[in-house]
């Protein structure tokens, strides 16, 4: 089982099944143990209604993968948890998953996963058990069950949707699911998921999935330090975009924090710095990026923030472009 991505990042399948083989065969860092156990539900300060639910379902004291694994889910942290068959995985994510929803917003917050309809129709029961006291409304989207219905029921409100790929795919991509609430993914059997013709449907979600959430944050940051800053991103309507634009083209904002929306083709010729503040999945949307500066001859410099786990994209771009993408001289200013 697999939790929600990081925030603001692209989804590569390459690089998740790259990092899901690291972390399984134990040979990557990045991912570091989580060790805190909780011996009882009680201590896990589960709000009253959930524990309720969880005690109401039969469940006296949490089997090993509960004992660690419910904690760091309702933390927010990125989890891949393992653990034998029939050992209470599903009771663990959906006890993290109903912790965290806001009960006010009749809105779909956590998108599950899973290979199978029996497999999703059997979480969307748990789940329904667990949030008996908290009055969760949870469906399940498979296929062989009615279109039409399935439409119905998510444009009503659900706080949250179970479901297979496919039809989970085509309730986005209709958006009679609205993926804007939704700031928690899991993959039930991620294994199975990514293993099998899975993964392309997964890619196609989660480019449907909200992208915003970096873009703003760093944008505050920026702010908060005083520094002039514009952003811009696929969220916002046209009519705004053209408004920042020409705030960054006359210099009244000297900043534009931005996402791959405008890789291409923005051509604003007294941009001399490009800041990858990550690096881009696609190694082409590399030029793209840099290419915003140095326009006509010019002079122009890209710095990219890089971290331990950005290591084998920037090899690929370098790889991708047969160039050496050198460290940061201690000379800077004097190239800008």
């Amino acid at each position: 089982m697999a939790g929600s991505a990081p925030e603001g990042t692209q989804f590569d399948t390459r690089q998740f099944d790259q990092r899901l083989n690291e972390v399984l065969e134990g040979q990557d860092e990045f991912f570091t143990s989580y060790d805190e156990v909780h011996e009882s539900f009680d201590a896990m300060g589960l709000q009253e209604n959930l524990l309720r639910g969880i005690y109401a379902y039969g469940f006296e004291k949490p089997s090993a993968i509960q004992q660690r694994g419910i904690v760091p889910f309702c933390k927010g942290l990125d989890v891949i948890q393992q653990a034998q068959s029939g050992t209470g995985k599903t009771a663990t994510f959906c006890s993290g998953v109903l912790q965290q929803l806001d009960f006010s917003l009749v809105q779909c917050q956590a998108l599950v996963l899973a290979p199978t309809r029996e497999l999703a129709q059997q979480i969307e029961k748990v789940m329904r058990a667990l949030g008996d006291y908290l009055g969760v409304k949870v469906h399940a989207c498979v296929g062989g069950t009615s279109v039409r219905e399935d439409q119905r029921i998510l444009q009503a409100g659900v706080h949250v949707v179970v479901g297979t790929p496919g039809r989970v795919f085509d309730m986005l991509r209709r958006q009679s699911l609205r993926s804007d609430s939704i700031k928690m993914f899991v993959l039930d059997e991620a294994d199975e998921m990514l293993s099998r013709g899975f993964k392309d449907q997964i890619y196609d979600i989660f480019q449907l999935l909200p992208p915003k959430i970096q873009v703003d944050w760093l944008t505050d940051k920026m702010r908060s330090r005083d520094h002039t800053v514009s952003a811009t991103h696929g969220d916002m309507d046209q009519n705004t975009r053209d408004i920042i634009m020409r705030e960054f083209r006359s210099g009244s904002s000297r900043v534009l924090i931005t996402t791959d929306l405008l890789a291409r083709g923005i051509d604003v010729q007294q941009v001399s710095l490009v800041i990858n503040f990550d690096l881009p999945t696609q190694p082409e949307n590399y030029l793209h990026r840099i290419g915003r500066s140095g326009r006509f001859g010019r002079k122009g410099v890209a710095i990219n923030f890089v971290t331990r786990d950005d290591e084998r994209m920037l090899f690929d771009i370098q790889k991708f472009y047969n160039v050496v993408v050198e460290e940061l001289p201690s000379n800077v200013a004097d190239l800008l």
